[in-house]
């Protein structure tokens, strides 16, 4: 079994969604949490983590973390030798996603409120890699700054799933069309 395939079987998605929810948790699509957001198609999550690349002992940034889900899921990806920092813009969902995340019990994880006016989480740069869950009009290069010097970041940019890989050369790859929420 792959990693992801594993931080799947570890991180039942019922166990992040609303009490009236957890019955569609099964659904390949994303289910309305509240506040504008989804918690996304696990088809798509599990493309984005792969993308993603994540291993053991990364720091690991969650751009609009939500329920807490691919938070959580990424805390598996890194074990406890990694760091997982969530960020959601809405307060009511940072707190869902904060306690589900909690309820986990994987202490190197967790899910706060996104910072006013700031994208991602600069005082904690850098990450080895930035999963972002909402849409980009443009290239965000605000969150690629707060990416270590081999870093990876997955982010939809105009419907088309994005990774950017730093090292001896910045390489930006495109791999196919999405639909998320738009990045606020």
């Amino acid at each position: 079994m792959d990693a992801v395939a594993a931080a799947f079987d570890v991180t039942p998605r019922a166990d992040f969604l609303p009490p009236e929810l957890r019955q569609r948790a099964d659904h390949d699509g994303p289910l309305a949490i509240g506040r504008g957001a989804t918690c996304s198609q696990p088809r798509t999550v599990a493309a984005m983590l792969g993308l993603l690349a994540v291993q053991p002992g990364d720091r690991v940034l969650d751009v609009g973390a939500g329920s807490g889900w691919t938070t959580a899921l990424l805390a598996a990806l890194t074990g406890p030798s990694g760091l997982v920092i969530g960020v959601e813009l809405e307060p009511e969902l940072a707190d869902f996603g904060a306690g589900n995340v909690r309820r986990t019990q994987r202490p190197w994880a967790s899910v706060t409120v996104a910072a006013a006016g700031v994208l991602g989480d600069p005082d904690h740069a850098p990450y080895d890699r930035i999963l972002v869950s909402a849409n980009a009009a443009v290239l965000p290069l605000t969150l690629e700054d707060q990416l270590a010097p081999d870093g990876r970041m997955v982010v939809p940019v105009a419907g088309v799933m994005t990774v950017v890989q730093l090292g001896a050369e910045r390489v930006v790859t495109e791999h196919g069309r999405y639909s998320f929420v738009p990045l606020r």
